[in-house]
């Protein structure tokens, strides 16, 4: 694919100004002397911030924080004239987590028609129909999710044992990294990395989770995991059967931090404390996105014209989305903006 000069610098300008007026790098600090609800809108849209009871403000509040997120995004992508299709899927995230949600209203055994059920638009780049919620075969007809229907329209069961969830998690991701190939190599670099890291934490992450909360063995927590192996076509470059972290985590005793000391992402775990160690999937799950967060913000003016440009800069709205919408829920629960931070064991 050829990507003009004229359309690379355009889009590093732009992402750029759009990353200055943003709550990422030292403008994170405006938000931790925030108190209220009410305060952190009209730090966040100003002029746009709405005259809303508290409880009606949050939700109206977490909405308009993904639609900011959503719009400056779409921005960027719609520079390009003929988009990459890794920065569409990086968009199409969202279709993916409204997908989940719809499924589930679809699932839970009442009537979804009583469920309030708002999906994000994605101006043209989605492909789920949406507006025909609930007939999930009107909504899948010819897209690549069609494969999640039987021959009569229903959520198929005859899968491996994975949730639906879980299989969407591996669709997106496989789909990812087969857009990835298609750049050049000069284009990823950042890219690659960061998709490879996400995969591996977020993997790490459900296992420490669902060995805590939930008590699973190996062989049930691998049905919720996404498959490294099946993110890239036979032969091709990127990663293969689960990497030895992901083997360590679902045999490493939960209490014992001495145990976990030689482990690869041993530096996510919580610290020992006053009382007896154990894992704190919450820890973990905070300190690995900040971590990708990171490695976002640094890679993002490393190659200034890279298609890896507007993919960080992607992932720098996207984490910046999910600081807000914190932020906001814990505020909506009487909480300070810093104390707030506090739990979520940010150093940002």
């Amino acid at each position: 694919m050829m990507i003009r000069a004229g359309e690379r610098s355009y889009v590093y300008a732009k992402a750029c100004g759009i990353v200055g007026k943003s709550f990422v790098g030292r403008r994170i600090s405006a938000l931790r002397p925030v108190t209220r609800l009410s305060e952190l809108d009209r730090l966040i849209f100003s002029g746009a911030a709405r005259e809303l009871p508290e409880r009606e403000l949050l939700p109206d509040l977490e909405r308009r924080l993904l639609e900011r997120s959503v719009k400056s995004i779409i921005s960027i992508v719609n520079c390009f004239k003929n988009p990459p299709e890794l920065l569409v899927r990086l968009l199409r995230v969202y279709e993916y987590s409204d997908l989940k949600t719809a499924l589930a209203l679809v699932n839970s055994g009442e009537n979804p028609l009583e469920k309030k059920f708002v999906f994000t638009g994605l101006g043209g780049f989605g492909s789920v129909k949406f507006g025909a919620f609930p007939d999930l075969s009107a909504m899948l007809e010819g897209t690549e999710f069609a494969f999640l229907l039987d021959k009569k329209g229903r959520l198929r069961t005859d899968f491996d044992g994975s949730p639906p969830e879980t299989i969407l998690d591996n669709h997106y991701y496989r789909r990812l990294w087969e857009s990835l190939l298609k750049l050049k190599k000069s284009d990823r670099r950042a890219a690659e990395r960061i998709i490879l890291e996400e995969i591996s934490l977020r993997n790490c992450s459900w296992v420490l989770r669902l060995r805590t909360y939930y008590g699973m063995r190996p062989e049930e927590l691998a049905l919720h995991l996404i498959r490294p192996g099946e993110t890239k076509k036979p032969g091709a470059e990127g990663p293969g059967p689960f990497s030895a972290e992901i083997e360590d985590a679902l045999k490493l005793p939960l209490d014992s931090r001495g145990e976990w000391e030689r482990w690869r992402r041993a530096e996510f775990l919580n610290p020992e404390g006053v009382g007896p160690w154990r894992v704190d999937p919450r820890y973990f799950q905070n300190a690995a996105s900040e971590y990708l967060y990171r490695l976002a913000l640094r890679s993002f003016r490393r190659r200034p014209f890279s298609i890896d440009t507007a993919f960080c800069f992607i992932k720098l709205k996207q984490f910046e989305e999910d600081l807000l919408t914190s932020d906001a829920e814990g505020l909506g629960l009487g909480m300070s903006s810093k104390d707030v931070f506090g739990i979520l064991e940010a150093n940002l």
